[in-house]
Order: C-alpha cells, then structure tokens, then sequence
C-alpha cells in the first residue's frame, strides 16, 4: 500500500512540477504529516524530492528526474492500453500520435510487461457504430479535434433543419456515441457562454478565429470547472426525457413485464415498471409509460405481441386491435404448400 503511495507521490510532483505539502495530502487521501514521512522515504532511497520553505513553497522534483513507468503491474499495463479507441483516433487524425505515445509508454515498462498491449488488444476490442449502420467520418472532424486539442475558438457554419447558422464556439470536448461524433463546445455568438451540443456531422465549414482573450498563442481560457462526461451524462438525460412526449397505459404479463425495458427506452421502462410494482402471476401489470409519440409506441409495443394489451388511449388501442384482427385473417387463410 505503502510502496503503491509512494509512487503515486512521484508521479504527481512528476506531472504538476511543484505541489504543496497540503495538496499532495489531499490528492493521495493522507495527513501533511504522512507527506512528509513518505518525501523522507523517497530522499534516503535515492529519489531527488526537494522541499521549498516559505508561503508559496512545497515539494518538487531536483534537475528534471523522471521515473520509469516501474510501478505498474501486468493488470495496470494492460488496463493502460485499453484506454484508446484506434477507430476514434484514426476517425480525429491522431492515429500516428496515438501509436507513438503507445510505443513510448512500451518502452518505460519493465521488460516482463512489454506484451501488455498485444495481450489486452487480443481480449478487448471496442467497436463504437451499432450494427446496420455503415460509420462515415464527418470531413470536419479532424479539424474541429485539432481545436479541441489546442483549445483554439472556431467560426462555424452548421445545418440547422434546412437553414444554415453561423456559430463563434469554444471546442471544449468531443464524445463519439452510438456511431455518431457530438461536439460538446460554449458558444462566443450568439448568446455568450453557454455550453451547446452539435453533431459534428452537421457542420458545412470550420475555420479557427483569434482569441476574444489574452491568452497566449490565440487561445481560448478553458473553465478549470467544466467536466466532459459529467456534461455529456446530464445533457444525454435531459435529452431522453426531452423526446418522450407521449403516454401509454399497457398491461403487461410477467414475460411482457419482463421484454419491456427491452423494447423501449430502457430508463423509462424501469421507471414505470418500479412505480406499478410487481407483476400479478394472473393479471400481469399494469403501467403508465412515457412514449416519444403513439406512432412510435405502436411500433415498439407491437415487438411484445400478446404480452402486451394497450388500455388507452383509445385511438392506440383500436390500431392494435386492427392489427390483431388483420394478423388473425391473414393466419386464418394459410393455404398448405404443395
């Protein structure tokens, strides 16, 4: 635990430069006391840690000394290569820079960990786009990526129904869902620092801007607070809630009960089958569902066949029984094959 911490310790002062005696407590879950103790440890075994006095001091590391990546275990190392998604970077251009870093992190392992990328690559693949759907790399990908890298504002024009808007963002992050590439971005025109969702496949041109700021090399002052999957988790929330406009009454049985988060927004399903209560062996469940439209519902609900009956409302319920009446007819008329 201790030799894990200790580590831990030198990787940060590695990374940060110069850490205070109150902030390496806090990152590593431990009193300013153990801080010390640990810097001690790591001085007498030979790690050059140096402690600066005075109010803006702290702990740093002497004459630019690195340590190799000897810490890892073989699960650590394999877990670091799974980390990636080639098919994302290829898709953003940073194949190449990917491939570099891989080898790089390689060759500071210890020689008994080198095949940890060939080893997880042969147990994990993650392919992103679902099935049926050809993946098309938006043109504009690679360039809206390279401003999120370098934090660099961008004049856009994008397809908004069947008009075209000029947008002044702020690249924040980029998320790759279900085959589709979202720029998550905060806007500099219109309406000044609002954090936006665009599908990246909607955009006609991007070219990057000067900064509205004083920072350097042109660009924009990133919000220290913005957290990407936080953001993306919320607004996908809010999103799924958004669409699902409508509502169903169905009585389910329990195989219905059971197939229904299945068929429909999953959420949404758990949500009414929790608030209906178990199913009865006899007469099943009845739940109020959220639908994004009744056109939709009947195509959803319609998959569960006799284990769903629609109670209301009414115009929903008589296409069901439409549908049913024309299903028994179309049985009823089988003809034996010669």
């Amino acid at each position: 635990m201790r030799a894990a911490r200790l580590i831990h310790l030198v990787l940060l002062l590695q990374n940060r430069g110069s850490m205070r005696a109150a902030e390496l407590a806090e990152a590593l879950e431990v009193s300013e006391r153990t801080v010390a103790r640990d810097v001690l440890a790591l001085s007498e075994a030979g790690v050059p840690v140096y402690a600066e006095r005075g109010r803006a001091g702290g702990y740093r590391l002497v004459g630019g000394y690195r340590t190799r990546l000897t810490g890892l275990g073989r699960n650590e190392a394999e877990a670091l290569f799974l980390s990636g998604v080639p098919g994302a970077l290829r898709d953003m251009g940073l194949a190449d820079t990917g491939s570099a870093a891989r080898l790089k992190v390689t060759a500071a392992l210890l020689p008994e960990l080198r095949d940890a990328s060939h080893s997880a690559a042969q147990r994990f693949h993650l392919d992103a786009p679902g099935w049926y759907q050809e993946p098309e790399t938006p043109p504009l990908l690679p360039a809206l990526a390279d401003a999120v890298w370098d934090d660099r504002p961008v004049s856009a024009r994008y397809r908004r129904g069947e008009r075209e808007v000029e947008r002044e963002l702020e690249p924040y992050g980029l998320v790759l869902k279900g085959g589709i590439w979202y720029l998550a971005a905060r806007t500099v025109t219109p309406a000044a620092g609002q954090y936006r969702v665009y599908r990246v496949d909607r955009f006609t041109a991007v070219e990057p801007v000067p900064a509205a700021t004083d920072a350097p090399g042109g660009r924009f002052e990133r919000d220290p607070g913005f957290d990407l999957p936080g953001f993306w988790a919320e607004r996908a929330a809010e999103f799924a809630r958004a669409i699902l406009r409508d509502e169903v009454v169905v009585r389910l049985t329990e195989a219905g009960a059971r197939r229904l988060p299945a068929v429909v927004d999953r959420a949404a399903a758990q949500a009414a089958l929790d608030a209906a209560g178990p199913p009865d062996g006899r007469t099943g469940v009845t739940v109020t569902l959220p639908v994004e439209s009744l056109d939709v519902a009947f195509t959803q609900l319609l998959a569960l066949g006799p284990e769903a009956e629609v109670i209301a409302p009414d115009g929903l319920r008589e296409r069901f029984a439409e549908a049913a009446r024309a299903m028994a007819e179309r049985y009823a008329r089988h003809e034996p094959q010669p």
